[in-house]
């Protein structure tokens, strides 16, 4: 049986906090710490969480790989535990991957499940998805699972001729999604083009390119 969806009143108050972020990111400031506090709170029990979940949490990123050109370099936004940026370093070998969160209890975390990388091709930093320290046209590749969108700072690290990845593990019913219709029109203004939404296991993806 696949796991229950998070209850409403999550579902509600994530959802408010990506629609913030999606039309009026100015207002992020406001939203940053109390969001970054919650997530080093959660930290310590959110292995837990994802083991219930499965590999269903997972699934529809992985399908959105399916759709993107192998990347170089690669980028996974709100990486938790880097349940996503190993996914991504999984399916793509040749990558260098980088993973990001704004809890610093997080980043620990998922730097243990590294261990030793003499050729750095998977490392996490703490960093404010808001903006991002990295250039510009720095990836091939940006993926993000269960996170809301900042189009801008996506557009502006992402190579001409790459990919970004949204994915959501519970489709509508992930507190943080952010539906189809505002990730075209995000996407579209900053001159990326739609390749393909669709559905994989309990969840969505959306996938778009920035032309080179």
């Amino acid at each position: 049986m696949p796991p229950a969806p998070p209850p409403t009143r999550v579902r509600l108050i994530g959802r408010a906090i990506s629609a913030t972020v999606a039309r009026a990111p100015a207002a992020w400031p406001l939203l940053r710490r109390p969001v970054q506090s919650f997530w080093n709170r959660l930290a310590p029990e959110y292995q837990q969480r994802v083991e219930a979940s499965g590999p269903t949490r997972l699934a529809p990123l992985a399908a959105a790989l399916l759709k993107v050109a192998e990347p170089e370099r690669a980028l996974d936004i709100g990486t938790g535990l880097g349940d996503g940026a190993l996914l991504v370093a999984r399916e793509f070998p040749a990558a260098r991957v980088r993973g990001v969160d704004i809890s610093e209890e997080m980043i620990g975390r998922a730097r243990k499940r590294v261990g030793l990388d003499p050729e750095g091709r998977v490392a996490f930093r703490v960093a404010d998805a808001a903006s991002l320290p990295y250039d510009e046209d720095s990836f091939d590749l940006v993926t993000q699972l269960n996170m809301p969108v900042f189009f801008a700072e996506i557009a502006r690290v992402l190579r001409p001729g790459g990919h970004v990845a949204i994915a959501d593990s519970h489709g509508p019913a992930t507190p943080f999604h952010t539906p189809p219709s505002v990730l075209r029109r995000g996407f579209r203004r900053r001159g990326l083009e739609e390749v393909e939404a669709g559905e994989a296991g309990e969840g969505t993806y959306f996938v778009a390119r920035l032309p080179a």
